[in-house]
């Protein structure tokens, strides 16, 4: 068999690249399918934190994305090796409408093997998840930031062409059974491994028609998609993290809520609130949108006591991406009956910085800890920063993860904070 085309038949390069492609696609389908099931259930407030659900989820997800990955290059070098080929002509190419239909659906098919992917590939660039693509490349791309926005287009966009590849590759798929059963020509068969003879297909020119109403059925399906609002982060079964329910977070720091202050206390005007905690070995960042903190400091001329600080925090404002709603669940954060983690300390002016020693209590657990922060005054204004270690299972948090396979135990919480002396 000829490597290369001719005007009756694909060559094997071709062939190869043909079912490939196909295999490969028919492979990512049903992984993302499922890996989206397991994210439902991940996500579910019945969830009871099983490791082994996770783990299984995580697998799906990273052979999803590394099939997609591989069908993005294929894709490439398929649509290369055909620019360089002559192609094959229709055998019934006086059957207009049914000729321009085929060449468009080839066009959405070509395109769509490109644009999927790599759709899927910039959602996963732009978010920070636990399940990394298996190629030694990939997990960032050039000029793709880490940014929800961005993931949340590119997550819609994937899942707008994902539906348009999978129409597209349904009207291939039935087309070239019409051909092999009803009309039963050689459609089919000139892709087919093996040589025969094939008839030669009648002299035929082609217009740009078929492109031009390829490039409408996208650009209705990316109307269609803004009117529905899957560009805002849309639930999909192929977008990466973000709408799977892998562990995605804005990083994006939360304010303070200001708090009325007592009398000599000093007024918090801004301030986050931030946690760090490593997932399958990739340090996931969220913050806390409420909380508020009520200081009683004052210098003192000399290493000692400088007064004392309370920090009341609302735990269902945890933002978390996609997996904020299970860390509210039993297993981990139990918000619905414990609401409000607290810590209380004393304030102490070291011979070098400062240190806030006292209480941590989370999920009704009360552990004691110290965190060393720097403070920066200025008249009446401070500025201080802090952060230290504590670990999740001191809190009773994910406690059917014992071991850190999949979440670590140690959680980073840093703080930052503006306040103002009362007049």
């Amino acid at each position: 068999m000829s490597r290369a085309n001719t005007f009756s038949s694909y060559g094997s390069v071709a062939k190869s690249f043909h079912w490939l492609t196909a295999l490969l696609i028919f492979t990512a389908f049903p992984l993302g399918y499922f890996a989206n099931e397991l994210a439902h259930e991940i996500q579910s407030p019945g969830f009871d934190g099983s490791q082994a659900v996770i783990e299984r989820a995580t697998l799906l997800f990273s052979l999803h994305k590394t099939i997609g990955v591989t069908v993005f290059f294929t894709a490439l070098l398929r649509i290369l090796w055909a620019l360089s080929q002559p192609k094959p002509g229709l055998l019934h190419p006086d059957r207009k409408a049914e000729a321009l239909a085929a060449e468009m659906v080839h066009w959405l098919l070509y395109g769509s093997l490109v644009a999927v992917p790599l759709s899927g590939w910039i959602h996963h660039a732009a978010t920070s998840g636990f399940a990394p693509i298996w190629w030694p490349l990939g997990q960032d791309l050039p000029f793709v930031p880490k940014s929800e926005a961005v993931a949340a287009v590119f997550g819609g966009l994937h899942w707008v062409l994902v539906w348009t590849l999978a129409i597209s590759l349904g009207l291939h798929v039935a087309g070239a059974l019409k051909h092999h059963v009803i009309d039963r020509d050689s459609t089919l068969r000139r892709m087919l491994p093996g040589t025969g003879s094939l008839p030669v297909p009648p002299a035929q020119s082609h217009s740009l028609a078929p492109l031009a109403l390829a490039l409408l059925v996208w650009a209705g399906a990316l109307g269609g998609g803004a009117v529905w609002g899957v560009f805002g982060g849309h639930d999909n079964s192929q977008a990466e993290a973000r709408d799977q329910g892998e562990t995605h977070v804005s990083g994006t720091a939360a304010p303070v809520v200001a708090v009325p202050a007592a009398a000599g206390a000093w007024a918090v005007q801004s301030g986050t609130l931030a946690i760090s905690v490593t997932q399958m070995g990739s340090v996931i960042q969220g913050s806390f949108a409420e909380w508020t903190a009520v200081i009683n400091f004052e210098e003192p001329a000399a290493p000692g006591p400088a007064g004392d600080v309370e920090v009341t925090i609302a735990i269902s404002s945890l933002e978390l991406g996609s997996v904020a709603g299970q860390a509210m669940g039993a297993d981990y954060f139990d918000s619905a009956n414990f609401p409000t983690a607290v810590f209380k300390a004393d304030i102490e002016k070291l011979a070098e910085g400062y240190q806030a020693a006292g209480t941590l209590t989370i999920k009704g657990e009360t552990v004691p800890v110290t965190l060393p922060f720097t403070l920066d005054l200025d008249g009446g204004t401070a500025k201080m920063a802090g952060a230290l270690t504590v670990n999740r299972l001191d809190f009773g948090v994910g406690k059917s993860l014992p071991d850190e396979s999949s979440l670590a135990f140690a959680v980073e919480v840093a703080v930052e904070l503006e306040a103002k002396r009362p007049d």
